[in-house]
């Protein structure tokens, strides 16, 4: 028999050529960054969706436009805090430097900015196309929980991040906000105290505000985000949109998610990216003169998002406009899947087309009589002056509370009686009378409020004084 040669040992540059593919990608590696990508997308996807459930005009992509903020958010948050001092005034001379010679700083500082605004706006609509479509009831009732309270750490991430150019606006918008704590009761002054690090607004606030903004609250978003999308797989994705006459359940078309689903997410979200890139580029984020807290603005506003509240306080005694409202209606919010259980109508938006009807009334009666409630508050009704004797916790709190709740009552019952409004109808009567009723408010402290937060007109707004 003859002998075999013995063949040589292949060169670790053979060996590496073989595994290697046309594009120089291992075959082995690019398998497993694929699997990888793939165990990831549909670690939050089902493998197969609905083809219903895929039309923008159900979800309008809000929760994929949520977490594509927030990554833009982390990215340019990265960037910015290592250009960035947290001690006052140095705060302020870094924005400079930041706006003047870090290369392309002043557009990552723009489109960080403008994604944190429009980060609120698409938490809100997300969470409204929740409720009007009934996708929060059960099995989905913890993930509504963790939803808004996301909403409630996006507001926390963008007050406290408000305040860290150190400007006129940013220092006396979180003086006027920061205020607002003091009025819960008992705690009010210490709890203060605590946000503030001293009795006002000042440098130990500043380095509150940017650790809370740079560790605690988006380590809370991202972990609560993380665990809402792994909950709307768990829970069997997303609801089912179906018309107002179809309520009941039909074996829709199924498609797999990759390539179906997740292309359209690509698009999505590379055209958000473009339009927020090109916004950044020709609007610049607020910066004003260096914060003087000897100088105070007139007015003195709150941020735009907690301009509602602040208008609460010019009608109501602190304790009602500050605390007892707000609370009343986050404690609603929260509690909405709990006593709004029918399943029938879930995916349909407005629930019926009486439902659809009675919003478009609720919104109308808001508009309406949101602005004339605060015109007779503000030129007619004084209640402190014809209960002088009265504590004004009652003359200029509970009392007036009553007076507007006690309508509102009654609608709701004109409502079941004559339109014959089940309990999901009425509950998204009052919600939508309440939540438009609080966007006049917001609309009426940013625009129609000038020098001694009285009420102008916008084209007669007196000029600003610094």
């Amino acid at each position: 028999m003859e002998e075999q040669t013995p063949q040589p040992e292949p060169s670790l540059f053979e060996r590496m050529r073989k595994r290697l593919t046309p594009e120089g990608v291992p075959a082995d590696d690019r398998g497993r960054m694929r699997m990888v990508m793939e165990s990831l997308i549909l670690h939050i996807h089902p493998s197969k969706v609905e083809t219903t459930s895929m039309k923008w005009t159900y979800t309008w992509g809000l929760g994929g436009l949520s977490a594509l903020l927030m990554t833009i958010l982390g990215g340019t948050g990265i960037i910015l805090i290592n250009n960035y001092t947290p001690a006052a005034p140095q705060a302020y001379l870094d924005i400079l430097e930041i706006n003047s010679n870090v290369w392309f700083g002043e557009l990552i500082r723009n489109l960080h900015h403008w994604s944190a605004n429009l980060l609120i706006v698409v938490t809100v609509l997300h969470l409204i196309r929740v409720f009007v479509t009934g996708a929060y009831r059960p099995p989905r009732e913890l993930n509504w929980l963790i939803g808004v309270a996301m909403l409630l750490l996006v507001l926390g991430a963008n007050f406290t991040g408000y305040l860290l150019p150190w400007d006129q606006l940013a220092y006396w918008a979180i003086t006027v906000g920061t205020s607002i704590i003091s009025y819960v009761p008992l705690i009010g002054q210490w709890l203060t105290q605590l946000v503030l690090g001293g009795p006002e607004v000042g440098a130990n606030t500043l380095l509150n505000f940017y650790s809370m903004h740079i560790s605690f609250i988006p380590l809370a978003i991202f972990g609560l985000m993380s665990y809402h999308f792994w909950r709307v797989r768990k829970d069997g994705g997303l609801t089912i949109p179906k018309s107002s006459k179809q309520t009941e359940d039909s074996k829709p078309e199924r498609v797999t998610t990759i390539p179906n689903l997740t292309n359209r997410e690509m698009i999505f979200a590379l055209s958000w990216t473009a339009a927020l890139l090109l916004f950044s580029m020709l609007v610049p984020a607020p910066l004003e003169g260096i914060a003087n807290p000897a100088l105070s603005p007139n007015p003195a506003k709150a941020p735009w998002y907690f301009m509602g509240l602040q208008e609460l306080l010019l009608h109501f005694h602190p304790l009602v406009g500050a605390i007892i409202i707000p609370s009343i209606a986050i404690a609603g919010i929260f509690l909405l899947p709990f006593f709004d259980l029918n399943l029938k109508s879930v995916g349909v938006y407005f629930r019926s087309q009486r439902g659809r009807a009675l919003t478009v009334l609720a919104v109308g009666i808001a508009l309406i009589a949101t602005p004339i409630w605060i015109l007779l508050d503000e030129y007619i009704l004084n209640w402190t002056l014809w209960l002088p004797t009265w504590d004004t916790l009652l003359s200029n709190g509970l009392i007036p509370l009553a007076v507007i709740a006690l309508p509102l009552i009654l609608l709701d019952d004109r409502i079941h009686k004559f339109f014959q409004a089940d309990t999901e109808e009425r509950v998204l009567f009052i919600a939508a009378f309440l939540f438009t009723a609080f966007i006049v408010l917001t609309l009426i402290g940013i625009y129609f409020r000038g020098p001694g937060m009285n009420l102008y007109l916008p084209w007669n707004m007196p000029t600003v004084v610094h």
